[in-house]
């Protein structure tokens, strides 16, 4: 029998990334409670309500003085504290006793420190004189009326809940989440609580997938397993279509006589592309369909759904939230030890990323099969290793994908 030759081009890595971000585009809008907003990508720009603070406001425990005044004996009024205004106004030879946060009496200008105050039997006695201003926040201080404080694609986190929180945006306009469903395929797979007979394994792609398409901020809102069988594939493919924005199946995209995904992706959707020069990866499949879903294709060995799933389908989960950056941050490491690159493809090497004299140094995490789950595990870097035939030595720089924050 004549070797099968694949019918797809093989295009470059940045070709296929091309290919998928151009097809994608945010999703629509809704509006959730600030309280759900965590996680969710701004539909809009947020701009502050109002000046914060609206008045001058004390930055310390102090007394609340006129700069100007020449006496430092001076009549303690009344006692300000944060959410009160103040009832007496001060004059010279008077002060007004004031908590950080409080807002400034009438005519006062500066705070002196508490600890810079002697004060007996309602008298204050200044150790130093302030400069006007001194400890004071003026109107306006950290937020102007109308100031943009949060960008559209600006993803929502503590500190982003919280300036939301401050001009009263509690009606936030996110972009909706991509819904996915998920696809494991092959006659060969058990579930994870079932002994795996001779020949057999557990199904470790279908979770990955979900926990990694969640951690990218997706919602999983259908996943299955098919045999290989073509009637039933199809119509597996067709209900997790059904549901959802992103259909991610594992498995059936190479060329033996049981892959079956491109075969049926090429009656159901268009096919962008079959196969890529990457390594590890090379089959991944990339299809649209005419009412604007997308197809993922991933191959069945768990490290090359995983890596292809990062590099790849990340990206676009992000996009299609709104997301203003879609990939991975780079940074350029030097080789730990030597690396042998691939002759042909594009290599994407799992790794451990460290701060060694004054620059990141990566080492693989060892053995760096298809199959091998633990050349993942721990890692916080894909190396991008470009293709050659000489051994890459120790301290070459290469440019390295954080999967982490370092």
């Amino acid at each position: 029998m004549p070797p099968r030759v694949s019918a797809y081009e093989m295009i470059e890595v940045p070709l296929a990334l091309e290919a998928i971000l151009s097809r994608v585009a945010p999703l629509g809008i809704e509006h959730v409670d600030l309280a759900q907003a965590r996680g969710r990508y701004l539909a809009d720009e947020v701009q502050a309500d109002a000046d914060l603070p609206g008045q001058p406001r004390s930055s310390v425990d102090g007394y609340a003085v006129i700069a100007s005044d020449a006496a430092t004996d001076l009549q303690v009024l009344e006692e300000v504290t944060a959410g009160r205004l103040a009832n007496a106004r001060v004059s010279p030879g008077t002060a007004v006793r004031i908590m950080t946060g409080g807002m400034l009496p009438e005519g006062a200008d500066a705070v002196v420190m508490v600890e810079d105050v002697d004060e007996v039997d309602g008298r204050a006695r200044l150790q130093r004189k302030p400069r006007s201003g001194e400890n004071v926040h003026p109107p306006g201080m950290d937020l102007k009326r109308g100031q943009p404080v949060l960008c559209k694609g600006s993803r929502v986190g503590t500190a982003e809940i919280g300036l939301l929180a401050t001009v009263g945006c509690v009606d936030v306009p996110v972009f909706r989440r991509p819904r996915l469903a998920v696809l494991a395929t092959g006659d060969e797979l058990v579930e994870p609580h079932e002994t795996p007979p001779a020949g057999s394994v557990r199904d470790s792609n279908r979770y990955a997938l979900m926990a990694a398409a969640q951690e990218a901020g997706a919602e999983v809102v259908w996943n299955s397993h098919a045999h290989d069988d073509e009637e039933a594939l199809e119509a597996a493919m067709r209900e997790g279509l059904s549901h959802a924005d992103v259909l991610l199946t594992s498995g059936g995209v190479s060329m033996g006589t049981r892959d079956l995904i491109k075969p049926l992706l090429e009656r159901m959707a268009s096919i962008q592309f079959g196969r890529i020069s990457f390594k590890p990866g090379k089959p991944l499949t990339f299809a649209t369909t005419a009412d604007g879903r997308f197809v993922f294709g991933l191959p069945g060995f768990p490290v090359s759904s995983l890596v292809t799933f990062e590099v790849f389908v990340r990206p676009a989960l992000l996009k299609l939230q709104g997301a203003q950056r879609c990939l991975r941050p780079r940074v350029e490491a030097a080789l730990g030890h030597e690396v042998r690159p691939d002759a042909f493809r594009l290599e994407y090497q799992r790794a451990t990323l460290a701060w060694e004299d004054h620059r990141f140094v990566a080492r693989t995490t060892g053995l760096q099969s298809s199959s091998r789950l633990m050349s993942i595990v721990g890692a916080n870097a894909l190396l991008e290793i470009e293709p050659g035939t000489e051994v890459l030595p120790a301290g070459t720089m290469v440019q390295a994908l954080l999967l982490a924050n370092l």
